[in-house]
C-alpha cells in the first residue's frame, strides 16, 4: 500500500466532529479519514448514483414503498 501525505482544511466544526467519531472508534484522524475515502463509490462503480443501496428495511405505515424513496428524500421525509 502506497502512502501519501495529504493536508486539508475543515472548517473547526467539522474537524471536531471527525475528531469525535474517531475517539469513538477508537482509531486516530487519519485512519478515520482514508476509512471514509476508501468507503467512496469508485469512479466506474456499476451502480448508478442517486439510488440507493438497501432493501426493505423495514415495513411502510405511510402506504409508501421503496420505490417512491427518492421522491421521499426530495420532499425531506415530510418534515414541512
Amino acid at each position: 500500500m502506497m502512502v501519501v501525505t495529504v493536508t486539508i482544511e475543515f472548517p473547526a466544526e467539522a474537524q471536531a466532529r471527525l475528531e469525535k467519531e474517531a475517539i469513538c472508534c477508537g482509531i486516530t484522524l487519519d485512519q478515520l479519514i482514508a476509512e471514509l475515502a476508501a468507503a467512496l463509490r469508485a469512479e466506474n462503480a456499476d451502480e448508478p448514483r442517486g439510488k440507493l443501496s438497501f432493501v426493505g428495511i423495514g415495513s411502510s405505515t405511510s402506504g409508501r414503498s421503496a420505490r417512491d424513496a427518492n421522491e421521499m428524500l426530495a420532499e425531506g421525509l415530510g418534515r414541512g
